[in-house]
């Protein structure tokens, strides 16, 4: 499913989309997206440079150990990263469950890019990953991306309270099955 255009791999493409591996690179445009306050209210706050760049090696660090991660979302229109869509594996109460996730450029918000690419990425797992269910986790609080679940075919299934940077999160999990 990746196609090999110049030095650049897409992993996977939609009418306004392609998305491809982070790389250091991009540095900078994920600035634009984890040091934005009202973007990261899900993760209580704006990023340091240092976060940003954990994020980025945890992503790179999971394309090593299982060839997917969050990838970049371009535009294909103006060949600009907006944002990361992707396939990871998440704790999930006792088990570890692979999950859809997306964060946006908050210029880009309520445009339909983050459905966009998380339905690209569910027929990833279902169609190259073979899983039989893939899911999105997120925060109570968070309804943009719970609709973008619900848009994407997935069902509210439990819940469970996660635990970051000191606060207690309430999450809910959506899920798909093939």
């Amino acid at each position: 499913m990746a196609e090999k255009r110049g030095e650049i791999t897409r992993i996977l493409e939609t009418e306004r989309l392609y998305l491809r591996e982070l790389n250091q690179t991009d540095f900078n445009a994920l600035c634009k997206i984890l040091q934005e306050e009202e973007t990261m209210y899900a993760y209580e706050g704006a990023f340091s440079d240092g976060e940003v760049q954990e994020w980025l090696d945890r992503q790179l660090s999971r394309y090593q150990k299982w060839n997917f991660g969050l990838w970049a979302v371009i535009l294909k229109e103006t060949d600009e990263l907006i944002g990361q869509c992707g396939l990871t594996m998440q704790p999930w109460k006792d088990a570890e469950v692979l999950e859809i996730g997306y964060l946006f450029n908050r210029a880009c918000w309520h445009k339909g890019y983050a459905t966009e690419a998380a339905r690209a990425c569910k027929k990833y797992a279902f169609e190259t990953l073979k899983a039989e269910e893939v899911c999105s986790i997120i925060r109570d609080t968070n309804t943009a991306s719970q609709k973008v679940a619900l848009r994407n075919g997935m069902m509210m299934t439990d819940t469970w309270t996660k635990y970051y940077k000191g606060v207690e999160m309430p999450h809910i999990r959506y899920v798909a099955r093939r």
